[in-house]
């Protein structure tokens, strides 16, 4: 049986143009950070050539978000109009239930948690993800920080524990570029690339054509 091909989704952090261009061909698709691009993102999304998602981070998950939640999540809400075809919402959000009876059916939901510090138990993670499909997520993040090799193996069997779900899994950090690598193999919906150097939304970002060269490896072996 074939390998099912990785899934790269690029974070556009800034408007860099050019770089936006170069990464289209290599990746499946872009994550639009509202948060860190600031004003004219929707400019940025409505010219862009593959389906992206729309992120706009809360400060409290390690966003840039300056302003206030209500304008928050009306930003996402505008982003629909731009073409999103994904809302990241984090699980933690206020009124999260509310808002994604808005979204549902114009939208797919994906519901995301970030741990800055660690990697929790993986009993933890599990009733993690087990509230964000309670909560009505189409797709489930969960990203934790790696503080010891062992931690890549706990994150990466968080997604063998849900394998009827699509599930985005992975750790931030030095510690943790193997996860990021290994997640779409291991079985996650997709992982995340940076445009190029110095234009990583996380520590341990890999770019876009450096995964992508990493993945052609493996397929050649």
């Amino acid at each position: 049986m074939a390998r099912p091909k990785p899934r790269i989704c690029t974070v556009i952090t800034g408007k860099d143009s050019e770089a936006i261009a170069k990464a289209t061909a290599l990746t499946d698709f872009f994550e639009v950070r509202i948060d860190m691009i600031g004003q004219g993102w929707w400019e940025l999304a409505r010219r862009l050539k593959k389906p992206w998602v729309a992120c706009n981070r809360r400060p409290e998950e390690g966003g840039r978000w300056q302003g206030g939640e209500r304008e928050r999540i009306r930003e996402l809400l505008v982003a629909l109009e731009y073409g999103a075809e994904i809302i990241d919402l984090e699980l933690a959000t206020p009124n999260l239930e509310s808002i994604i009876r808005e979204l549902k059916g114009k939208v797919e939901c994906l519901l995301s948690y970030h741990n800055p510090t660690t990697t929790p138990p993986l009993i933890e993670l599990k009733e993690t993800v087990r509230r964000q499909l309670d909560s009505g997520a189409d797709i489930c993040k969960v990203v934790t920080t790696a503080r010891t090799a062992t931690d890549n193996l706990t994150i990466l069997t968080l997604i063998r524990e849900f394998p009827k779900n699509r599930i985005v899994a992975f750790a931030m950090g030095k510690e943790g570029v193997i996860s990021r690598v290994l997640s779409p193999l291991a079985g996650g919906y997709f992982t995340y690339a940076s445009l190029g150097e110095g234009m990583e939304s996380a520590e341990g970002q890999l770019t876009v054509a450096q995964l992508k060269r990493l993945y052609e490896t493996l397929e050649d072996d």
